[in-house]
């Protein structure tokens, strides 16, 4: 095997970049998941899941599951409320309606509070909500929309759900590990990421983190999956150290290794590295005159929705197919109707490689015969 293998940069927004020792950590001896030797790793991992997000693990535990980030919002959706009682999500994106389209499946009752998807969700609003719905088992938002880059006010939020005595939910799949979080100066009570972004590993393994006491409780709500139920497969953890169905073994071991390589980043230096990735996206934004989707104050700093330009010669998909041919992958999107392509500071990249990007972009801009400054 070689010591190296081609490094693609990924832009868009997950699974991300990883290094090759985490591509390397999945290469290992086959082992059935229930020796004790696999099952070892379970308990630190869990544990350090919640040490990203400062959990005290006293408190708040890690729940593991095999699947992409949706499988963890259909866990917390399903398992949290109980019969007399109705969910609250804000409404404010792609992956906020995906909410609401998990909540529709299983015939759940909720109330569905639809904001701008490109502007802070109005407080007053959510508020006024839980004043009026005093059966509101929980509220639903998500941290970080990806669709768009919009940084929700989590914190602001969770405490308006504390305030009214309800639980605060709130979907990081696309800012854990990467912003900064911490579960009790944010008001998180449950939270949920996916090993393919923050921490940089591989696709197939997520993970709910989350309050001990409100997993305790939730034994006694309705089971409407059997599959995707967090007690349950809390429970086989706390009994076994094992996941209750067959776990993605090597996804685990490359899980670990990332794990290891955050820590030894540290928590602030690497959001500073996505902060750098950030500034050198939109360097090149300004210098080429793209417009982005969403003003820069309500924004992220980890993903940029950029508008399609009214050049006739745009064409996304020769612009990507260039990109892709020389090392670079860039996203689609839609926005109120609008086309846009995403470019995002997830990954193990640096600003090098957005100046390397960039270059190739201008050749793809060129070949493609769209002129510069693009024109809106």
């Amino acid at each position: 095997m070689s010591d190296t293998m081609r490094r693609n940069i990924l832009l868009n927004p997950g699974p991300a970049t990883t290094t090759d020792s985490v591509k390397y950590a999945q290469v290992v001896p086959d082992i059935c998941p229930r020796e004790k030797e696999f099952a070892s790793i379970m308990t630190p991992l869990r544990s350090d899941l919640v040490r990203v997000v400062h959990g005290d693990t006293d408190e708040y535990t890690t729940v593991l599951f095999c699947g992409s980030g949706t499988i963890c919002m259909d866990v917390v959706l399903n398992s949290l409320l109980d019969n007399d009682k109705r969910a609250l999500v804000i409404n404010n994106g792609s992956y906020s309606q995906r909410a609401c389209d998990v909540l529709d499946a299983y015939g759940m009752p909720y109330i569905e509070l639809r904001q701008p998807v490109d502007a802070l969700p109005d407080l007053d609003v959510i508020e006024e909500a839980l004043r009026n719905n005093p059966d509101v088992g929980y509220v639903y938002m998500t941290f970080h929309e990806t669709g768009s880059g919009l940084l929700n006010p989590a914190r602001e939020v969770g405490a308006l759900a504390h305030s009214y005595n309800t639980l605060f939910i709130t979907d990081t799949t696309s800012a854990y590990a990467m912003i900064p979080i911490n579960v009790y100066e944010d008001n998180i009570d449950f939270c949920m990421a996916s090993a393919q972004k923050g921490i940089q590993g591989m696709t197939g393994l997520s993970y709910v983190i989350g309050r001990r006491d409100i997993i305790e409780a939730s034994r006694s709500y309705p089971v409407r999956s059997y599959y995707c139920n967090l007690y349950m497969q809390y429970k086989y953890f706390e009994q076994t150290g094992e996941m209750h169905f067959t776990p993605p073994v090597q996804t685990i071991y490359a899980a670990r290794q990332a794990l290891d390589e955050y820590f030894a980043e540290g928590e602030q230096a690497k959001w500073e590295r996505h902060q750098r990735v950030m500034a050198a996206i939109r360097s090149g934004i300004d210098r080429l005159g793209f417009k982005e989707a969403l003003d820069r104050r309500v924004q992220s700093g980890l993903v940029a929705a950029v508008r399609y330009p009214n050049d006739p010669s745009w064409d996304f998909e020769k612009i990507h197919d260039y990109c892709y041919e020389h090392g670079f992958t860039i996203y689609p999107g839609k926005m109120q109707g609008q086309g846009t392509f995403r470019l995002c500071a997830l990954g193990a990249i640096d600003e090098g490689d957005i100046v390397n990007f960039w270059k190739v972009f201008e050749c793809a801009l060129e070949r493609a015969g769209v002129e510069t400054p693009v024109i809106y």
